[in-house]
C-alpha cells in the first residue's frame, strides 16, 4: 500500500523531484481522481488512458489566432504598399504633364503634400548657371556637401542649414533627399547636378533605415521631364 507524500512538513514547501518520483510511482492515484485530471485540463478516457484534448486544443487556438495575426498585419502592410505605389503612379502621371520648369516644381510640390501628405517638395540646382523661377539655386559643390562626394540619398532628420523649404521651414522634421543629374538641352559641358528634396511634418516621415524606392523613383521621373527644356538665362 503506498503512501501520500507528507507535502505540509517541510515548511519550504514541496519539492517537484520528490512529487514526480512518487506521481511516476503512483500513476493510478492520479488517473483515479477526475476532478483533479479536469481541472488541470485532462480528460480521463478509460483506464490508463488520458485524453488530453482540452489542452491540445488551447494550444492549437493559441498557435491559430498567433498566425491569423500575423496574416492581418502582413496584409496590412501589402494593402499601404499598393496604396503607395498607386499614389506614386498617379503623381509621375501628374509631373509628365508639367508645361515648364516653374510648372513641375509646382506639380511636384502639389503632389506631395496632396497625395503623399508630405509638408512639401523643392528642386534645387546647383549653380553656376541660370535656375528656373520656383527652383532653390545651390552654390557649386552644395550637393556633395549634404550627400557626400558619392552619396545618392539621403534620408533622416531635417537639420540645420539646408533651408530649402521657404516658409515651410519650420514645420519640417524630416527630409528625403535624392540626387540628380539632369542634361538640358543646349547646356555645355553635361550634367548638372540638382537635388529632389521632400519634406515631413512627422519625425519618423524619413528615417535612415527607411527604403527610397518610391520618392527615388519620383525624383527620376522628375529628372527626366526636366530634361525637356532649356534652361533660359
Amino acid at each position: 500500500m503506498s503512501v501520500s507524500p507528507d507535502l505540509s512538513a517541510d515548511d519550504a514547501g514541496p519539492h517537484w523531484p520528490e512529487i514526480r518520483a512518487w506521481l511516476q510511482a503512483n500513476p493510478q492515484t492520479l488517473l483515479d481522481d477526475r476532478s483533479l485530471l479536469e481541472e488541470i485540463g485532462l480528460k480521463p478516457h478509460g483506464r490508463n488512458v488520458v485524453e488530453f484534448g482540452r489542452a491540445a486544443l488551447t494550444r492549437l487556438e493559441a498557435a491559430a489566432e498567433r498566425e491569423a495575426d500575423a496574416r492581418k498585419r502582413i496584409e496590412a502592410v501589402a494593402r499601404a504598399n499598393f496604396a503607395a505605389q498607386t499614389q506614386t503612379h498617379v503623381a509621375a502621371l501628374d509631373l509628365m504633364e508639367a508645361r515648364n520648369p516653374s510648372d513641375l516644381a509646382r506639380r511636384l510640390d502639389g503632389v506631395s503634400q496632396g497625395r503623399f501628405g508630405l509638408a512639401g517638395a523643392v528642386i534645387a540646382l546647383e549653380k553656376p548657371g541660370a535656375v528656373p523661377f520656383g527652383w532653390k539655386s545651390l552654390e557649386a559643390g552644395g550637393i556633395d556637401g549634404l550627400l557626400g562626394e558619392h552619396g545618392l540619398t539621403w534620408l533622416g532628420p531635417n537639420f540645420d542649414g539646408l533651408n530649402l523649404f521657404g516658409a515651410t521651414e519650420d514645420e519640417v522634421k524630416s527630409v528625403a533627399l535624392i540626387r540628380m543629374t539632369p542634361v538640358f538641352p543646349g547646356d555645355e559641358p553635361g550634367p548638372r547636378p540638382a537635388l529632389c528634396a521632400f519634406a515631413s511634418p512627422e519625425p519618423d516621415g524619413f528615417t535612415p533605415n527607411m527604403g527610397c524606392e518610391l520618392v527615388a523613383f519620383i525624383a527620376r521621373v522628375v529628372e527626366r521631364t526636366a530634361e525637356r527644356w532649356p534652361i533660359l538665362s
